[in-house]
């Protein structure tokens, strides 16, 4: 395992921080190119933090509307990418038998865009779970770019206890 840091201080995280790359992530979320938003997670400790890195791409099929000349990361993409970061957290803490189940948005609260995301910038999104009861998880994530914030909100989500075909 590499060394880890928490995005939010630079300081070393937990020694159970774990990474996961994009082939990790399409084994436990659903969500596949153009649609998965998160290439890597960083700095996973299970039940409490994770950290999902995009790397903003020109080449990414919604700048060609978003906007034409000045393209600008659509807000709903930062905060789907946000929850895909939490997915992969809630299937690593629940375990491989929810790998592949679908999470669903149920509320998204107190959400703020600081500064627009545009192709070259690296996305950081830090979630952190407030709770969970059952099947329902509450986060709160924190979108960064050159570790300013560049967007924020507190949302929750429901795992389905079906897989996708099934």
């Amino acid at each position: 395992m590499e060394h880890q840091v928490k995005p939010e201080t630079g300081a070393p995280a937990s020694p159970e921080a774990v990474s996961v790359d994009v082939k990790g992530i399409m084994r436990m979320i659903p969500h596949r190119p153009p649609f998965l938003m998160i290439e890597r997670i960083e700095g996973m400790r299970t039940d409490i933090e994770a950290t999902g890195v995009k790397m903003v791409s020109v080449s990414e099929p919604h700048f060609v509307g978003h906007f034409a000349g000045d393209p600008v990361m659509p807000g709903v993409l930062i905060v789907e990418a946000m929850a895909q970061t939490a997915a992969v957290l809630v299937v690593h803490t629940l375990g491989e038998a929810f790998q592949g189940k679908l999470v669903y948005f149920m509320s998204i609260d107190d959400c703020r865009f600081r500064r627009p995301v545009v192709p070259g910038d690296e996305l950081r999104l830090h979630v952190t779970k407030d709770r969970s009861r059952g099947m329902i998880w509450k986060f709160n994530g924190v979108g960064l770019v050159n570790g300013q914030k560049v967007a924020e909100a507190t949302f929750a989500a429901m795992i389905r206890d079906e897989k996708i075909g099934e």
